[in-house]
């Protein structure tokens, strides 16, 4: 038979452990955190030669400022206007690129350099994809300036073109 006393250490010792494993919330889907500020706000500009391109993060959902893209280089603004963590996953014929993640009110800023073909933009964060957070563009076309209005100019060809 256990002992009073032994009883009482096991039962204290499970309530803190239940204690220390609550506090050790990930914070992902579900999770509140109201007390706790933003995380401040990370570089939200676009590097030159890049085309901008902002990004809501919302709760779950992505929408982005434009739809047309051609091949080139782009720098995703990605703001969360969400309750939880979310951050920006570019996924396609360029490979695979994510943002760091922020929590709500920050912005990240993920640059990548998209050839032509078919491309999902998504949220990689706690399963956040499969609850509405994607959507898909297509790169076609020719490539554009950095300003995103006009055609690049065109490049010096690297050979005479009679493949010497």
């Amino acid at each position: 038979m256990t002992e009073p006393r032994t009883r009482a250490v096991l039962a204290l010792s499970a309530a803190g452990l239940a204690g220390v494993l609550a506090a050790c919330g990930s914070g992902g889907y579900g999770s509140s955190s109201g007390t706790t500020a933003p995380p401040p706000a990370q570089r939200s500009t676009a590097p030159a030669g890049a085309t901008r391109v902002t990004a809501d993060l919302a709760d779950f959902r992505i929408t982005l400022s434009r739809q047309t893209f051609t091949p080139g280089t782009y720098a995703f603004v990605a703001t969360n206007t969400g309750k939880h963590d979310h951050a920006l996953e570019v996924e396609g014929p360029g490979g695979e690129n994510r943002s760091s993640t922020v929590g709500p009110g920050g912005s990240t800023t993920l640059t990548v350099t998209l050839k032509a073909g078919r491309y999902e933009v998504s949220c990689p964060v706690d399963g956040h994809k499969d609850l509405g957070m994607k959507t898909a563009i297509t790169v076609a076309g020719a490539p554009v300036d950095e300003s995103g209005t006009g055609p690049a100019a065109p490049s010096a060809p690297t050979s005479p073109g009679n493949g010497y």
